[in-house]
């Protein structure tokens, strides 16, 4: 099993784009069994708890809607390559995420494939609904939709719980150097940064089987 700690935003359209890109990687790799941790990492660290309406960021962000336009347009163009049908026109608002990591954290404790789901549902909430994911009865929903009892999850994203713990993982991931999502690090051994072609993986991948199967040889006892 080779396990992906995977640093990402629930804003990042490229985080999107590289969800797509690595399930494709895998997807040429059936014989290659991986399991995704996925970790915070706050785009806008300083955005207001109750984010910020999206045109006001973007005029801060890219001074004016032409520079704005050009960069969403491009990313659209992408998205479209790898099956995302960006909705740039639905957001309304853009959220602090703090409360969507931890979400995400909580998920974690339902097991990789839980998590994932919430991932996904995330992404295509923002992205294509323009949904606001600092909302508590948002994320309720999104956690609801990928079988998380209610109740509980409800209490806990109501609460602080995890909050402090995903800021010290955001901070950690900037001390490990990294300055953008998403970014991978395969066995704790080789990192990837951004929305890289499924291609990129394939040698990490044949690299890390091969790795497996020469331990493996290594620990036969033929005496």
């Amino acid at each position: 099993m080779i396990s992906i700690d995977l640093f990402s935003d629930p804003i990042c359209p490229w985080c999107f784009i590289g969800k797509r890109r690595i399930e494709a990687a895998l997807a040429t790799r059936p014989e290659v069994s991986v399991e995704i941790n996925w970790h915070s990492f706050q785009l806008n660290p300083m955005m207001p708890r109750e984010g910020m309406e999206r045109h006001e960021y973007l005029e801060l962000k890219f001074g004016n809607p032409g520079n704005a336009k050009r960069l969403y347009d491009n990313i659209a163009a992408v998205g479209e390559q790898v099956g995302i049908a960006f909705a740039f026109s639905n957001i309304q608002r853009t959220p602090n995420t703090l409360t969507a990591h931890r979400l995400i954290r909580y998920a974690k404790t339902f097991g990789a494939t839980t998590q994932a789901q919430v991932v996904e549902h995330l992404f295509n909430g923002y992205f294509l609904d323009g949904d606001d994911i600092s909302d508590v009865g948002t994320l309720v929903k999104i956690g609801v939709h990928a079988d998380i009892p209610e109740g509980d999850l409800r209490a806990y994203l109501e609460s602080d719980d995890d909050l402090e713990a995903v800021k010290s993982e955001d901070i950690q991931a900037r001390q490990l150097g990294i300055q953008g999502v998403p970014f991978y690090i395969l066995d704790g051994q080789y990192a990837i940064s951004g929305a890289q072609e499924p291609e990129a993986f394939h040698p990490l991948f044949d690299m890390l089987v091969a790795q497996r199967h020469g331990e493996e040889n290594e620990g036969l006892n033929f005496g």
